[in-house]
């Protein structure tokens, strides 16, 4: 079969090819469909080269000269041609090296007013090879000590469940430096939460911590850079300060750094992720498990020609050991109940005790479970908490208001005599006024948290006196003659404190420019006279000339009370 040669040079290439492999010279014609005469032609002058080797007096000189020549089988060398561009070479040099940046446009101009009269396309082409790009750097790869270091990251996945259909998952892996024995947990979230959650399961699974931990540059690490250095988060800090390691943030887009979690995504996404279905997120938890103690933790390592779980057990006397008390972790909210008897989260719905209708109440979040609080921060409600769906309704048969209507109607009675005659009043005409008064008392109840009680009792005596019961109208009057509390309002009472202290700050007043002169030139004559002079009149009323500093209102005339420069310039001294 005739096969396409691009140059005499790969057809003789298959020519020797072939005749080294036994082929006669008359099948080798016949496969590359060219003469016998050609392939005689070829052997022979091959053979030829190769006894003029062999036969050469003196072994040493032709060897120097066979690696100076150049090989027939790249051709004869071309010749290299004078450019008009080389009696320029040191000047474009010159300019490339002091403005790195400098455009072929503005080199061209630079040229030609020197008496350049060639054409563009050469000079670009010769800056073109001046700016020949170096190599990235070789990334020099280093070994941690036992218990030196550690590798944190997140990846993210979308894998098609066979019980769940195609969902995004989140990967958490955390691997030791000098062991490679690795930890990883698929995620519905990447939130701060979840992380300092996984940290924990990572440390408690490879039995301690190690000293620093590598990380990108994550929100949850880290807030901003300033002055290329990293301004850790708070709260992470706090965690990583209560196991005892520093954490470090890597250099924006320099993954690198920390290869080791880099290059096990890649391992998991070939050896685990690879070929196997699971059915849910927990199953692929449940696999992953299995393939971390079966296969990961057992293979020899390329690097370190041992298994992780060898290394581990030289590495796990030098990490720092678990403190016995666990970081909290659970992430701590503010919600409001509604008229339904149940708060919101991560748009699911949980139940809390009927009565609470309209209240705010704090709720902790764990790592499977919700847990409500009252206003003394008495646990009231536990629930099973929601992870990965929404629309979710978590409704504990305790919760709902009894069947016995006599008995609901006496707690609602009695949340409106906490509050006052006018919310009894209103409340009786509520039941003689309106069909559903239960479900009216409950939505009135939860307005006491978007209104002041004042204005709330308000409204409730003006709707008394103008007999417009029900909520509606309670809730039109609100609207127009009531200002809704600020979002800063509807916190607990702590919050609120801690809220206060923050902002609270007393003004610095309006200070006198006599002040400032003293200090800058020191304390004059007249500054002195006058000071000695005020006690003379303390019996007198204080004027505003005579008041302190701190006290005394800020003159909008400047001409009254000026420098003692600019009296002088005006007085013409």
């Amino acid at each position: 079969m005739k096969a396409p040669f691009k140059s005499p040079i790969e057809l003789r290439n298959e020519i020797i090819h072939r005749h080294h492999q036994g082929m006669s010279e008359r099948r080798i014609a016949t496969e590359l469909g060219v003469s016998r005469w050609l392939v005689t032609k070829t052997v022979k002058q091959h053979r030829a080269n190769r006894r003029a080797d062999n036969n050469s007096d003196d072994a040493n000189a032709s060897a120097s000269e066979s690696a100076s020549a150049v090989p027939e089988s790249l051709g004869k060398p071309k010749l290299a041609r004078g450019s008009q561009l080389d009696a320029f070479e040191p000047q474009i040099l010159g300019l490339l090296e002091r403005y790195p940046k400098i455009t072929i446009v503005r080199l061209h101009e630079e040229l030609v007013s020197s008496g350049y009269k060639g054409g563009y396309s050469i000079l670009a082409d010769r800056v073109r090879q001046h700016r020949a790009s170096a190599g990235k750097p070789l990334t020099i790869r280093f070994e941690t000590g036992p218990g030196a270091q550690a590798q944190m990251d997140w990846s993210t996945y979308e894998i098609d469940f066979t019980q769940e259909g195609r969902r995004k998952v989140q990967l958490f892996s955390y691997i030791l430096g000098h062991s490679r024995r690795q930890y990883i947990h698929f995620t519905v979230r990447q939130d701060f939460e979840t992380t300092i959650r996984q940290h924990i399961e990572a440390f408690k699974h490879l039995g301690g911590v190690a000293a620093t931990c590598l990380y990108d540059n994550m929100k949850v690490v880290v807030t901003r850079w300033e002055d290329d250095q990293p301004i850790y988060n708070t709260r992470f800090l706090a965690f990583a300060t209560h196991y005892g390691y520093r954490p470090w943030a890597c250099q924006v887009r320099r993954p690198q750094t920390k290869g080791k979690v880099e290059r096990h995504f890649y391992y998991i996404e070939s050896n685990f992720l690879n070929a196997r279905q699971f059915r849910s997120l927990e199953h692929l938890n449940k696999s992953a498990k299995w393939w971390l103690s079966e296969v990961a933790d057992k293979r020899t390592h390329g690097t370190t020609k041992k298994s992780p779980l060898e290394m581990h057990a030289e590495e796990l006397p030098h990490l720092l050991p678990l403190p016995k008390l666990q970081f909290d972790t659970a992430q701590v909210v503010y919600r409001i109940v509604d008229t339904g008897g149940t708060l919101q989260f991560a748009s699911n719905h949980y139940s809390v005790p009927w009565q609470l209708v309209g209240e705010l109440l704090p709720v902790r979040i764990l790592a499977d479970e919700l847990v409500v609080y009252n206003g003394s921060l008495q646990e009231i409600a536990r629930h099973v908490l929601v992870v990965g769906q929404t629309g979710q309704r978590r409704i504990a048969r305790e919760h709902l208001p009894p069947r016995d209507h006599e008995e609901t109607m006496n707690a609602m009675a009695a949340r409106f005599m906490a509050l006052g005659e006018v919310a009894v009043q209103f409340w009786e005409g509520l039941k003689s006024k309106t069909r559903y008064s239960k479900h009216h008392a409950q939505k009135v109840l939860s307005l006491l948290n978007v209104y002041h009680k004042s204005d709330v009792l308000l409204a409730m005596q003006r709707a008394v006196t103008y007999r417009a019961f029900g909520y509606d109208s309670l809730e039109r009057i609100l609207a127009h003659q009531s200002t809704p509390k600020p979002s800063w309002q509807q916190l607990s009472d702590s919050e609120q404190e801690a809220i206060a202290k923050l902002t609270d700050s007393s003004p610095i007043p309006p200070r006198h420019s006599q002040e400032y002169q003293d200090l800058l030139y020191g304390k004059s004559e007249t500054s002195s006279e006058s000071n000695s002079e005020s006690p003379q009149h303390e019996s007198k009323e204080e004027s505003p000339e005579n008041r302190p500093l701190e006290n005394r209102p800020p003159n909008d005339d400047p001409s009254e009370h000026g420098d003692t420069e600019d009296q002088d310039d005006r007085t013409g001294t």
